[in-house]
């Protein structure tokens, strides 16, 4: 042994001992313990009827599907039993959402406000529940999956309907009295329901796909592109000093 390693402490010592001993001297001892880990791994033993199946993992129970078939669509399809009041919602909303979207609906900080006088006309329009969401039942499938912030999908289905309620009448959407259920919210008609467009009326994106007397890639030239014409706005990094090949 050398000097300087009878100067290093003992611990120091043993643990560059157990660091050598970690390290694979080669690659044979490497591919000899993933064999013996693969021989340690639980194993489930393959069904020749499932198609791509590898030898793991279990079907799914009804009851393990129906924890994660949550969605709600427009017509109210995926709501579940259960009902909510404007005044109980007004409750629930004080102790768990106006500490993020306001007493009101009028946002705290830099969270969402979920109610607003503007208009989406507007230069800088206030994209809220009222004035933007086409769908009431929208409202109640984010609340119940991702609300509140800190423990998302906690609440009741009661106490979500109920919240839905008293954000839809903040809006001025529905009256003090209305009562939300899997009946009543798809019927809830939003100011902007016929806001969104559902084919894109662009030319340009209505091609369909070529197929027969398709032109070969040998036959497409490119004759111009937008370099110099000013349609794509500058911007302050690298990318102004990019040249194009």
């Amino acid at each position: 042994m050398s000097s300087s390693a009878r100067r290093l402490p003992a611990a120091a010592l043993a643990f560059a001992l157990v660091v050598g001993a970690a390290v694979p001297a080669s690659a044979a001892e490497t591919a000899d313990e993933a064999a013996q880990l693969a021989k340690s791994a639980p194993t489930v033993a393959a069904r020749s009827d499932r198609v791509e199946h590898y030898g793991y993992g279990t079907v799914p129970s009804a009851q393990q599907i129906a924890g994660w078939s949550i969605a709600v669509l427009p017509d109210g399809r995926g709501l579940p039993p259960g009902s909510g009041t404007v005044d109980h919602g007004a409750d629930v909303y004080a102790q768990q959402c106006a500490a993020c979207h306001g007493t009101f609906g009028e946002g705290e900080g830099r969270f969402p406000k979920l109610v607003s006088d503007s208009k989406l006309t507007g230069d800088q329009p206030t994209k809220t529940v009222g004035n933007y969401w086409p769908y009431a039942t929208t409202l109640w499938d984010y609340i119940n999956r991702a609300m509140p912030f800190p423990a998302p999908h906690s609440l009741s289905a009661d106490d979500v309907y109920a919240i839905t309620a008293y954000v839809l009448n903040l809006a001025n959407i529905v009256p003090e009295n209305f009562v939300a259920d899997r009946e009543s919210l798809p019927k809830v008609k939003m100011p902007n329901r016929h806001g969104f467009i559902l084919l894109d009326p662009r030319p340009d994106t209505a091609d369909k796909e070529c197929m027969a007397h398709c032109r070969t890639p040998d036959e497409v030239k490119i004759t111009s592109t937008a370099e110099g014409k000013d349609l794509t706005p500058r911007t302050a990094g690298p990318l102004d000093e990019m040249q194009s090949p």
